[in-house]
């Protein structure tokens, strides 16, 4: 999962009002963290850890996730707030396994999908709406 930072410093104004002086700390920006749209929900179970993410505007956040101990791997589409049924997806492939796929209306997320790929390359995608994401080149 890539995040990335923002960082600047903070601005201190003197001003001087009738012979006294007058601090102020701007808040020009704190250390903020950028991350994904929608938070993993942990829909994939136990052991499963998020290894990469891709956010669909704002609307919400495909989570690919692995489990080390038994070689699964797993797709699932979160809304960043979950409303009204609108069409959604989670879909995984490998050459050898095949592909599975959950689609269809959904208020708050699509999936898990899951496939057996210790070894294997995977390809993930995800979608809300019109909006959609694909990942390649994630290879355990």
């Amino acid at each position: 999962m890539k995040l990335a930072r923002r960082t600047a410093a903070v601005t201190t104004v003197a001003i001087v009002v009738g012979g006294g002086a007058l601090a102020l700390a701007g808040p020009a920006s704190a250390a903020e963290s950028v991350g994904p749209v929608a938070k993993y929900n942990g829909a994939c179970g136990a052991g499963h850890k998020v290894i990469d993410s891709a956010d669909m505007e704002n609307l919400g956040t495909t989570f690919l996730t692995y489990n080390q101990t038994t070689g699964e791997n797993c797709v699932v589409t979160i809304r960043a707030r979950a409303g009204a049924a609108v069409y959604m997806f989670a879909s995984l492939s490998s050459e050898r396994e095949g592909k599975a796929t959950d689609s269809g209306q959904f208020t708050t997320y699509a999936g898990p999908v899951y496939l057996q790929a210790r070894g294997q390359c995977v390809t993930w995608e995800g979608g809300i709406t019109t909006y959609s994401t694909k990942g390649t080149g994630h290879c355990g």
